[in-house]
């Protein structure tokens, strides 16, 4: 029987303070940095989930709602939403804040998936992830569709063979 974890357990958050040397010539905080920083809080709330080592296997898209700026303070909140063989599912949330105005504003959300591996680096299974919040539940039952539609992208599953998706596409067979 596979083991559970509640997806809590896996709850990180990472605080940064953005420096020059982090910053474009318009002193906004370059983009690569911000998914470095994802990266990095992602793959510690796979590993707090799987007590595995953990590598990246996707990153879905990426916007940036807002320009954070030198010297904001930057937390990058992360957690499992679901786990299936030996993968995971990781939600990121990004919020900038300018201490001295008083202002927090959310910049970034995204989802990275994590494989965990062995010490030979061959996949292994994970815990089952149990959602508890409402917020927690939701995110769980999108996963699958996300999951779905992240393997038509990357070409490893044909769009007919994804069933949890044919009701949002139409796709009649």
């Amino acid at each position: 029987m596979r083991k559970k974890k509640k997806v809590s357990e896996s709850y990180t958050i990472m605080t940064e303070l953005v420096l020059p040397n982090d910053t474009n010539t318009l002193h906004n905080l370059m983009g690569g940095r911000m998914m470095h920083w994802m990266d990095i809080v992602s793959a510690i709330a796979a590993q707090k989930h799987s007590n595995r080592i953990v590598v990246t296997a996707s990153v879905d898209n990426v916007s940036f709602r807002e320009s954070i700026k030198l010297g904001n303070v930057v937390s990058l909140e992360a957690q499992v939403t679901r786990a299936f063989n030996s993968s995971m599912e990781v939600h990121i949330k990004v919020y900038a804040e300018d201490i001295p105005a008083g202002r927090k504003v959310k910049t970034n959300e995204a989802f990275f998936t994590f494989v965990a591996v062995d010490q030979m680096g061959s996949p292994i299974d994970v815990p089952e992830a149990v959602p508890e919040t409402e917020n927690e539940k939701a995110l769980y039952d999108g996963a699958l569709q996300r999951r779905q539609l992240r393997l038509i992208l990357a070409g490893r599953m044909k769009p007919h063979d994804a069933e949890e998706l044919k009701a949002i596409f139409n796709l009649q067979e």
